[in-house]
């Protein structure tokens, strides 16, 4: 019997067993504000994510015999309702698959790429860089979106559903309409200005000129046909029809209000950028630490690499008996270290040649961690070194300042009954991406192209992160899974620009190395260490005693609001799975399962 008809047949069977009616407002009543949970333990599946309606989603297609991968994709279109300033069907991301019968762990890389016209200058004038805000708010920022094909390809490999039954809850939402919270109201306050400067994007998420009030009804009709369009005619609307004729045309003719006087400068996407985008398949980067296996993403995504290099730094280090000091000192100079290789080594491997072998090795790990000390802090930025052949103690040029990438994107972790896993980070880079609504359509495009380097990192050195026709800009997306005695034993993953990868390695070390439950490990106060002079860090992080000794160490700091949104879920011994979420980031996440413990 085909493994799709198998899928199918023990999903019909969980959906008699699991069945329990979605909470939603009663029909012609305004939808209610869903309750928010860190935590929730149980049986039968589970789905985290950072809105509540995303995760609902999620769990009303696991009740139905739903997969994991049919609920990520319903999760990830109820995301591009409610979470629209970081994801949706304009952008891309990196979902990652375990599939309980098979025992294998595969990625799915939907990483938006650069269109044909492309080259190394696209962000280049005059001999100079484009101002950054200038570059994110443009046609010229857009990558060609992968997220539509990414859901259909995971669909086809491990799911039972077709797509549109899965984007029915998430067009659904759209009609009815979600409740504003403050995170939502207030992103959009951040963007009010350049939101205002087109039509589109003004009219859906300024209404009455201005951010829509916390407990409002946000509605997105255009989105919900949008969704109906794609469910009835697949994705060919967008690859190949007149869904994305109208996504060229906007990043081709930004849309913008001639009062707004502002420069925003075109893109250069045609229809046929958009039939030649593919997914790829690629083998997850795996590394051992402390008896685990840790699988992640490989490059075009940094986020595999630079976790796993960093967690071979720490393996020579015993975290668990370390003091709290010595563990948060040795987490931030390793980042530092497997930042600086990152910056150097890693793009899109169909256009440079990326050592993703050799960065993953211990013998490069050992020859970097010779540099770490237990009294002193390495001045930042720290030079690469050279994975092809390790030196102890040694670099592979000069040291370089870390390049700026956008905070946002949002990340969701799901279970299913069956044991199928899956740790999916989707984003259309800034919040709010380009800030470009495709007019009728109901969505924003990405800025993803501003991930690439504009002009090389080190000058003279090369720079395997710089623009090319169809290529994808490096991503700091992390999505990992940790596995124990070859079965899983938790995943997880974040948003937050580069801080992503930072996040991820925190969470792992609170939970392995630490002892700290999975949302305890989440809730954690952050810091993050880019290779920067200055270590980005909490408010929570810095109010701790240690922050004091780290700086009598030599580490400096710089205040941030808010590091990261992490989620997960872990399976428990009896088969009871956990799913974690946020206590406080965004507003807090959403934890459920299908059967909750009693």
């Amino acid at each position: 019997m085909p493994a799709r008809t198998v899928r199918a047949a023990v999903g019909a069977l969980a959906s008699m067993l699991l069945v329990a009616p979605a909470v939603q407002a009663a029909p012609g009543l305004p939808p209610r504000e869903t309750p928010k949970q860190a935590e929730a333990v149980g049986y039968g599946g589970a789905v985290s994510s950072v809105d509540p309606d995303a995760t609902r989603a999620g769990i009303e297609v696991l009740r139905q015999g739903g997969t994991a991968a049919d609920a990520a994709v319903a999760v990830a279109a109820a995301l591009g309702v409610t979470e629209p300033y970081s994801a949706g069907i304009g952008g891309g991301g990196y979902f990652v698959h375990y599939d309980a019968r098979t025992g294998k762990v595969e990625t799915i890389d939907g990483r938006e790429t650069a269109p044909n016209s492309a080259r190394e200058d696209l962000f280049v004038e005059n001999g100079k860089p484009i101002p950054f805000d200038e570059a994110v708010t443009s046609g010229r920022s857009v990558g060609v979106p992968g997220t539509p094909m990414t859901w259909q390809a995971a669909l086809d490999k491990w799911g039972n559903k077709n797509l549109g039954d899965v984007l029915r809850p998430a067009e659904r939402l759209a009609r009815q309409g979600f409740v504003v919270d403050r995170t939502f109201h207030d992103q959009t306050a951040q963007n009010q200005q350049r939101f205002s400067a087109f039509p589109a994007t003004r009219e859906l998420f300024l209404p009455g000129g201005k951010p829509p009030e916390v407990g409002s009804v946000l509605r997105n009709p255009d989105l919900a046909d949008t969704y109906r369009a794609l469910g009835a005619r697949g994705i060919d609307a967008l690859y190949h029809g007149d869904l994305g004729a109208d996504v060229v045309r906007t990043v081709n003719q930004p849309p913008v209000d001639p009062a707004a006087h502002r420069n925003v400068r075109p893109g250069g996407m045609t229809t046929g950028d958009l039939g030649a985008y593919r997914t790829v398949d690629r083998a997850p980067t795996r590394v051992g630490y402390r008896g685990l296996d840790v699988y992640g993403m490989a490059p075009s995504s940094s986020g595999g690499t630079t976790v796993g290099e960093a967690l071979n730094i720490l393996g020579r280090t015993d975290l668990g008996h370390a003091d709290s000091t010595q563990y948060l000192h040795r987490f931030l100079e390793a980042s530092k270290l497997s930042f600086a290789d990152r910056n150097r080594w890693v793009g899109d491997p169909a256009f440079s040649d990326v050592p993703t072998r050799q960065l993953l090795s211990q013998r490069f790990a050992d020859s970097r961690a010779c540099l770490v000390h237990d009294d002193a802090v390495l001045p930042a930025p720290v030079a690469p070194g050279d994975p092809r052949n390790p030196r102890d103690c040694g670099q592979a040029g000069k040291a370089a300042a870390p390049p700026y990438e956008g905070p946002n994107t949002t990340h969701l972790t799901v279970a299913d009954a069956r044991g199928d896993i899956v740790s999916y980070t989707l984003t259309i880079e800034q919040t709010g991406g380009s800030g470009i609504v495709v007019p009728h359509r109901g969505f924003l495009l990405n800025n993803e192209l501003t991930d690439f380097s504009f002009t090389p990192v080190t000058p003279g050195q090369p720079d395997p992160n710089l623009p090319g026709p169809g290529k994808r800009p490096r991503s700091s997306i992390s999505p990992v899974m940790v596995f124990r005695d070859g079965r899983p034993w938790f995943a997880a993953g974040s948003p937050g620009g580069a801080t992503i990868i930072t996040t991820v390695l925190q969470v792992l070390t609170g939970r392995i190395d630490r002892g700290l439950s999975l949302v305890d490990a989440i809730a954690a106060p952050r810091a993050s260490q880019r290779n920067a002079a200055r270590t980005e860090a909490e408010q929570g992080f810095l109010a701790q005693p240690e922050a004091d000794k780290l700086r009598a160490l030599g580490h400096r700091f710089a205040t941030s609001d808010e590091i990261g949104a992490a989620t997960g879920v872990e399976r428990l011994p009896d088969g009871r799975w956990i799913a974690a979420a946020e206590r406080q980031r965004r507003g807090g996440g959403s934890a459920e399962v299908v059967l909750p413990a009693g």
